[in-house]
């Protein structure tokens, strides 16, 4: 099998990876990194990606890190393997790089610290999530998904009228966020609530999250 993920099942950036592979269809062998143990800290890890973190990809003599530069690759390297996940005609790639961005330098910033706070905190080191915190990034999920719901009553996902990978993006800090009173936020945006619902229902999806 020449494709293996390093990664944690929990991880967010692992479970990117992996939701794209099940979209591509494609088989691969999982590596389970132990965390807690620290072994993305020890040198045989750190020779595969310097920064320490999960995942890592090897597909052959080619070894990536950076969740979404693999699922790029990925998208690209196997196009004719499960669903496209692209776009080709240049405008509507341009537009779909736009999202891309907004999802990498607005939504995980935000999503990311909301799941940290409501969920990971607590499971991984036994404390309370700080308030002020929470409803500081609340506010600012609030404002984004304001300007996601004008984008999706346009179109039925985020790049267009196709599920590509800024939608896939997306689902593992979405899919955290849907076990949490945050959830409310979603649901009360009807083409946003429609969307999250959309993406999360997806077999490529299901199987990522339950792998």
């Amino acid at each position: 099998m020449a494709i293996k993920v390093y990664g944690a099942p929990g991880s967010t950036a692992t479970l990117r990876v992996r939701a794209c592979l099940a979209e591509k269809d494609l088989d691969y062998e999982f590596v389970k990194v132990d965390m807690a143990n620290k072994e993305h800290k020890k040198p045989e890890f750190l020779a595969r990606n310097p920064f320490g973190q999960v995942p890592v990809f090897e597909d052959g003599d080619l070894t990536l890190f950076e969740s979404r530069a693999i699922t790029q690759y990925l998208a690209h390297a196997y196009p004719d393997k499960g669903n496209s996940l692209i776009i080709t005609d240049p405008k509507k790639m341009a537009i779909l790089a736009v999202w891309i961005e907004v999802e990498s330098q607005k939504f995980e910033p935000t999503a990311s610290k909301l799941v940290w706070e409501l969920i990971l905190k607590s499971m991984l080191l036994g404390m309370s999530p700080d308030e002020a915190v929470v409803d500081e990034h609340e506010k600012k999920l609030e404002e984004l998904l304001d300007v996601y719901e004008k984008r999706l009553s346009e179109c039925k996902y985020l790049g267009g009228d196709s599920f590509t990978l800024v939608d896939l993006h997306h689902l593992p800090n979405l899919k955290y966020l849907m076990g949490t009173k945050v959830k409310r936020l979603f649901d009360a945006r009807p083409h946003v609530s429609a969307w999250a619902a959309d993406i999360q229902s997806r077999p490529g999806s299901i199987k990522a999250f339950t792998a």
